[in-house]
């Protein structure tokens, strides 16, 4: 059992509700991480702001950057 409980997606605080909702148009869920940043919506947004500057900006392909994040989380033994 997780120490912090993720939001369930019917239960997103008003602020978080853009995020979700961007989520749900775009990949038919929201993830965990995301879900479990919800707790506290400021940081969540504010991190969902850093992930669109570093996977949507710069010249390496989207899919690159992608592999990049699951590769170091594999390595690393992350669930997320």
């Amino acid at each position: 059992m997780p120490r912090v409980q993720p939001v369930a997606v019917g239960a997103a605080p008003p602020e978080a509700e853009p995020v979700f909702a961007r989520f749900m148009a775009e990949r038919g869920n929201v993830p965990n991480m995301f879900r479990t940043l919800a707790v506290r919506p400021e940081i969540m947004t504010a991190f969902d702001g850093a992930l669109h500057a570093a996977l949507k900006t710069g010249t390496l392909p989207l899919r690159l950057k992608e592999l990049v994040a699951v590769r170091v989380s594999q390595l690393n033994e992350c669930g997320y």
